[in-house]
């Protein structure tokens, strides 16, 4: 196009853009486009995840690694610490407050052990999992990866810590007398479920965490109370046994997810913790809570992957 100028001269006009009245969505569809750091379809982002599993199993063993790198005791505290609050809950639920009823006194120590140990597995991965993403920002808003990655991370560093810890209690079950058998195999599947509960509880938290950093300071004390609730240092049965409350109460709270793994490594390493301490359906439960967070879980992550980091 041209056009004559007022000295006589002419002047040629660029020609209109191809790409004149395209909305920004028609032009990234035009050119390939696409939003940064958005979310994968669900399929993608299983197959990411595990194309960075090394990364998650580093990470966690660097996490695991560093935790008490500043204390002299070091990597020790990762055994003392559930054993000082053990010892803790041995003098004032034991000894003060009676709360060994229902449980024979030979196997109390190892029963209470064995539950401060399961259920500060789930605890840690919660605590953890709040602080995920938030605690996190420079990584995420650093490197394009999955988000899950950090979550699942810090679930797994807490699995390895639980296994150091399992070295000092099967001492403890030797030393009253509950040596290793065939039973003790069944601990490999219930610890497996947890995992994989816990993975989701992570997940849930994470997100949560993400956008309310004052959950972190809340979920102490939700998570006290939940310990309290799951038979950690009493038998639910036995405690609720004189009380005039409906039956369904006891069935509820031996049903929740901690004192269901908690039960069943007890019947596992415990001898004399049998069957009959154990809630109808144990592993039906195990298995149904394991499958429901951690479903639930991973969904409700990645439904928000694209916004981890982001304001």
């Amino acid at each position: 196009m041209s056009e004559t100028t007022h000295d006589g001269g002419v002047a040629v006009s660029a020609p209109p853009s191809p790409d004149e009245g395209l909305t920004a969505a028609q032009l990234a569809a035009k050119y390939g486009l696409a939003v940064s750091g958005a979310r994968p379809s669900l399929f993608e982002y299983v197959r990411q995840l595990w194309d960075r599993r090394h990364f998650i199993l580093a990470f966690s063993r660097a996490k695991l690694t560093a935790q008490y790198s500043q204390a002299k005791l070091g990597q020790l505290w990762q055994v003392a610490t559930p054993l000082l609050n053990a010892a803790v809950y041995f003098f004032i639920f034991g000894m003060l407050l009676g709360a060994r009823e229902g449980i024979p006194s030979d196997i109390y120590v190892p029963f209470l052990v064995t539950g401060v140990f399961v259920f500060t597995f789930t605890q840690s991965s919660v605590l953890a999992g709040v602080r995920a993403i938030s605690g996190n920002l420079g990584l995420v808003r650093a490197l394009h990866f999955p988000r899950a990655s950090l979550p699942l991370s810090f679930a797994l560093q807490q699995l390895q810590q639980l296994l150091y810890s399992m070295v000092v209690l099967v001492v403890i079950m030797m030393a009253f007398g509950s040596f290793p058998d065939l039973s003790w195999l069944l601990i490999v599947p219930a610890l497996t479920l947890q995992f994989l509960f816990n993975s989701g509880l992570a997940l849930i938290f994470a997100r949560m965490g993400s956008k309310t950093p004052d959950l972190a300071q809340l979920m102490p004390f939700i998570l006290r109370t939940w310990m309290y609730a799951s038979g950690v240092m009493f038998s639910i049965p036995a405690m609720l046994a004189d009380k005039n409350w409906p039956g369904w109460i006891t069935d509820v709270l031996q049903w929740n997810p901690a004192a269901i793994y908690m039960d069943l490594v007890r019947f596992a390493m415990i001898d004399g913790y049998d069957s009959s301490f154990l809630p109808e359906h144990v592993w039906a439960f195990a298995l149904g809570w394991a499958l429901l967070a951690g479903g639930v879980g991973f969904v409700y992550f990645w439904k928000a992957e694209e916004r981890y980091g982001r304001g």
